[in-house]
């Protein structure tokens, strides 16, 4: 009994956590009613992660110390929001005179720090009914070597009807900062109507040169081509290549078997008693099979959910969603993953099976796990709450874990069934030598270069919104970009896997996994040259987060292509094995 009420505590925090609509609930107002400021987070603009609590710089708060509503998702714990009331007095339609916040004493610790984060070009982020604000924090004179800050904070927001359209900030009146001045920080709010519909208030935001530009619809197009080239080369070659075969087969079963034993044999036909052999390692196969089923799924739903629901206009709502999907989709990982490891012959399944459930979920928790240690030595927001980690444990062992089993349970017994067409042989056959260039790990390293081709513009585009102050929003062009890229990997998997074959090497299961995994290789290769080249980051903890969490995104790429490589040839080797007479 207490399984399932676990169970139904946990599906209710992910369901209440992806439909929340905003802190500010449904966004209406009434005449003088509150609108609420909240703080975010300050950190140095070229490393967005490394963030920190507004308060951890010396700014002081409003005198209003209680508000009427607040709440904090499981998502924004997980990506660093840290809101805190900014105690600024504010209502619906109300305007703000010039306001006295409060007075500050310069010590030299206060300018040390106010200072530093001048220096370093610190923003801070706020929001007002879910729209976020930045600043900065102040000013280098570059000529002088003086710091100054900003201490008046001049709101204007716009306002359509009973919902809020638009905020804008206004950093005025620079202080220089000097040990034992004294400086007053203050504040202002001007509403104004506006006629901007507030299904579009989020479009300010966006950048439509950037992410529609020509080289971005240039690169679709050319991706576009590069998939009916290689669907009608794979066609061809394999087709005619196939037919051939079929044919030269056909005529060497005319012959006696002096003459067969005598002849010069040689092909993928060869192998026909050893290719359904079952790969070493099958239960890691079977999961990260598994495993990438449903990081295909969880990116599909995503995707379509963004493209529907907007989600980049809701503060978490991305995270959120990709959770709740992650959790619903378990039991496909438990399906594909669990009746393929029968169908290999598999007994430990109930190993598999927990395997499979928590391979993702253990990459992704040890990642965070080990960027966490720094973020709580810098003392930045980014550090995960233990709450939060009990939550997410909470999950992945009531919810995850039982979907996956109930999936595994439901494949092994409606596809777990071996139903090879070629029965294999009690003893493997001997790989013959063959070119260097047929080698698995020269097949493996070149089957990703041309799927990494078909979205190398597009991982430009993702990369400046996740590393940069850009709000992606073209989904529609992720997934056809995503289209194409299982489409180039299933035609490039398969001509290696036949080249592979025809060598008479028929180890094909993990080098058509492989092959279509090293797309990621190139993928985090393309990092460090963004990184380097491309952004201004610094510091031990922008750098580790950034390449551990693009480890992470590599490594998921490399698992959803190598899925999609061995399900699309799996499909291809049985064909062409179930239309030749094999005795």
């Amino acid at each position: 009994m207490w399984q399932i009420r676990a169970f139904t505590f946990c599906l209710i925090l992910i369901l209440s956590d992806w439909c929340v609509f905003a802190d500010e609930h449904n966004h209406k107002y009434n005449d003088r009613e509150e609108v609420v400021l909240w703080m975010n987070t300050v950190g140095p603009y070229h490393n967005r992660q490394e963030t920190y609590a507004y308060f951890s710089l010396p700014f002081c708060s409003g005198a209003k110390q209680s508000i009427s509503h607040y709440h904090e998702t499981l998502s924004e714990a997980l990506q660093g929001v840290e809101l805190e009331f900014s105690g600024y007095e504010i209502d619906f339609k109300v305007d703000v005179s010039p306001t006295v916040i409060c007075m500050i004493d310069l010590t030299i610790d206060k300018v040390k720090a106010f200072t530093y984060a001048v220096k370093n070009q610190y923003w801070y982020q706020m929001y007002i009914d879910g729209l976020p604000i930045w600043g900065e924090v102040g000013k280098k004179d570059e000529h002088e070597e003086k710091y100054y800050i900003f201490t008046h904070k001049r709101f204007e927001i716009g306002y359509n009807g009973k919902q809020i359209v638009d905020v804008v900030l206004h950093n005025e009146k620079r202080e220089l900062l000097t040990p034992g001045a004294k400086i007053k920080f203050s504040y202002e709010v001007n509403w104004k109507p506006n006629s901007v519909e507030f299904k579009n208030r989020f479009d300010k935001y966006l950048d439509p040169k950037f992410f529609q530009h020509r080289i971005h619809w240039f690169s679709i197009f050319n991706s576009f081509m590069m998939v009916i080239f290689l669907v009608g080369l794979v066609s061809m070659i394999l087709m005619r290549t196939l037919r051939k075969d079929y044919a030269r087969y056909s005529k060497d079963e005319e012959i006696d078997d002096m003459e067969r034993d005598l002849g010069d044999e040689y092909g993928w036909k060869q192998v026909h008693g050893d290719v359904f052999r079952t790969p070493p390692h099958a239960l890691v196969f079977s999961a990260m099979i598994g495993a990438g089923s449903q990081l295909i799924s969880v990116v599909l739903g995503v995707i379509l959910f963004a493209i529907v629901g907007e989600l980049y206009t809701e503060r978490g709502s991305m995270l959120s969603t990709a959770i709740f999907v992650y959790a619903a989709t378990s039991p496909v990982n438990g399906y594909f993953g669990g009746s393929l490891y029968a169908r290999l012959g598999g007994r430990m399944w109930i190993r598999q099976m927990i395997v499979s459930a928590f391979m993702v979920p253990v990459f992704v928790c040890g990642t965070a796990f080990f960027i966490n240690f720094i973020a709580i030595g810098y003392h930045a927001s980014r550090a995960i709450p233990f709450g939060t980690m009990i939550a997410v444990t909470c999950i992945c062992i009531f919810v995850v874990l039982p979907l996956t089993l109930a999936g595994t349970v439901v494949g092994r017994n409606l596809d777990g069934q071996p139903d090879h067409p070629c029965r294999v042989n009690a003893v493997p056959r001997p790989i013959p030598e063959k070119k260097w260039f047929m080698e698995p790990t020269i097949i493996i390293l070149l089957g990703g270069v041309l799927p990494f081709g078909s979205i190398f513009i597009e991982m430009y585009f993702i990369f400046t919104s996740f590393w940069a102050y850009k709000i992606y929003y073209v989904y529609g062009f992720m997934l056809l970009v995503f289209t194409i890229l299982m489409v180039v990997t299933v035609c490039v998997t398969i001509v290696c896997t036949y080249f592979l074959l025809n060598a008479e090497d028929y180890r094909w299961q993990w080098t058509s996994f492989m092959s279509a995994a090293s797309t990621s290789i190139y993928v985090y290769a393309y990092s460090f040259y963004y990184f380097f080249f491309k952004t201004k980051m610094y510091g031990l903890f922008q750098t580790a987060f950034y390449f551990g969490y693009m480890a992470l995104f590599s490594g998921a790429l490399g698992i959803i292509c190598g899925t999609v490589g061995y399900l699309g040839t799996s499909v291809f080797v049985r064909k062409i094995y179930s239309n030749v007479k094999i005795d």
